[in-house]
């Protein structure tokens, strides 16, 4: 039996030798290399566009340089020339734009001499994307600002126009002329120095006439008591509004002094004392207002009756009291030709920026036909629709005065 050996193996080729590197050229040196920009402080404002830098001293040193050279040389080319893409790294837009992009990002950033020309500039944009940190950083920078051409030309023009429109709009705006005083002294009668207080009273059902005799009985001998520096100027009850209500009405001449002059002589008057006693066990509530008249209405004199009166209240806005008076001070005069204005007051202690107009009317028709006919007396609208906005709360109240009211 033959044995055949296998056929011996090809000798291996030899590998071709490498070539040998070309080394890269080395561009001329145009100037001696510029001194690195000194790095600007933390937390400093950018003197050509009014960015606000932020804190980088929990970044890396590569990660810090990097954001300065973002905020120092990209953010400014925003208002690069129309037409212009912005600037970018490593060639990014480079083919679009019309010149050079001298903007780079290495690790030294070299300040923008004026001597430097942007081809001079350009071969450093090989070292913009050293550092993976501070590539990812600088791509989502520019990610997030979308600085493409068309999408720059768009957003801003549009910014440029809302901001015009802001300012626009501002000069629209209702301005607050500067006071120096409070508004109880600009709105109130200077000449006289009246207080008034309005008490509301609660009664219960039951006890409605009860109530009244007593009133009867006490409130017109405070009135015609010279020693007390006071005047009932009307007691009504409600007769469409709050039920079951009694309003009096005081005026204290010679203001708060007066006040607590009656005050004080009351608590020793032992005819009021047990008038207090009684009053308020047919009370459920009650409470009092402290106010002041208006300098252009009348002040409340006894008229005969018989009349129905309302009683109009009016929550305002705070700080547009002046506003209601420079409108009411013109509306009075067409309110006033049938003689139905009675008395204006605002609060000085209680619930503040409350307004309270009381009207007189012969009955409820010539109530309706008064209101009516101020419509067609020119500029009642035009106070009517000034003074409405400056409302937040209104109540109107339907009284019938008892019979010792000096307000019939």
């Amino acid at each position: 039996m033959s044995c055949r050996l296998p056929p011996p193996r090809p000798a291996p080729r030899p590998a071709p030798p490498k070539p040998a590197p070309v080394p890269a050229p080395v561009p001329a040196p145009l100037g001696p290399n510029p001194a690195p920009a000194p790095a600007p402080p933390e937390d400093e404002t950018h003197a050509g566009n009014g960015y606000k830098r932020k804190s980088l001293r929990n970044h890396s040193p590569d990660v810090k340089r990097s954001l300065q050279g973002f905020l120092k040389n990209v953010l400014p080319c925003i208002h690069a020339p129309k037409g212009d893409p912005p600037p970018c790294c490593d060639g990014f837009h480079r083919a679009r734009r019309s010149t050079p992009c001298s903007v780079t990002f290495s690790s030294q950033l070299p300040s923008k001499q004026p001597g430097l020309s942007s081809a001079a500039a350009a071969p450093a944009a090989s070292d913009c994307l050293q550092g993976n940190m501070a590539s990812r950083v600088l791509h989502r920078g520019a990610t997030g600002l979308h600085w493409r051409t068309a999408g720059l030309q768009a957003k801003l023009p549009a910014a440029i126009a809302a901001r015009d429109f802001s300012g626009l709009k501002s000069l629209f705006v209702r301005k607050v002329d500067p006071r120096k005083d409070a508004h109880s002294h600009l709105l109130s009668k200077k000449e006289d120095n009246n207080l008034y207080k309005i008490q509301f009273h609660n009664v219960k059902p039951e006890c409605l006439d009860a109530y009244n005799e007593l009133c009867e009985k006490v409130l017109p001998s405070i009135h015609a008591d010279p020693e007390y520096p006071c005047e009932l100027v009307g007691t009504w009850n409600t007769w469409y509004g709050e039920q079951d209500q009694a309003v009096h009405l005081w005026r204290y001449r010679g203001g708060y002094p007066a006040l607590t002059e009656v005050m004080n002589k009351l608590r020793g008057n032992k005819g009021f004392m047990n008038y207090r006693d009684e009053r308020g066990k047919m009370l459920l509530s009650r409470r009092n207002q402290l106010l002041l008249e208006f300098s252009f209405w009348n002040e409340p004199v006894p008229r005969p009756g018989p009349n129905i009166y309302e009683l109009r209240s009016y929550q305002l806005r705070p700080g547009t009291m002046i506003e209601w008076g420079n409108y009411w001070a013109r509306a009075i005069e067409i309110r006033q030709q049938n003689q139905e204005a009675v008395g204006g007051f605002f609060s000085q202690i209680g619930s503040l920026y409350q307004v309270h107009h009381l009207w007189a009317y012969k009955d409820l028709q010539t109530r309706d036909k008064i209101r009516n006919a101020a419509w067609n007396r020119d500029g009642w609208d035009e106070v009517v629709y000034y003074t409405v906005p400056l409302i937040q709360h209104m109540e109107s109240r339907i009284m019938i005065p008892m019979k010792t009211s000096p307000l019939k």
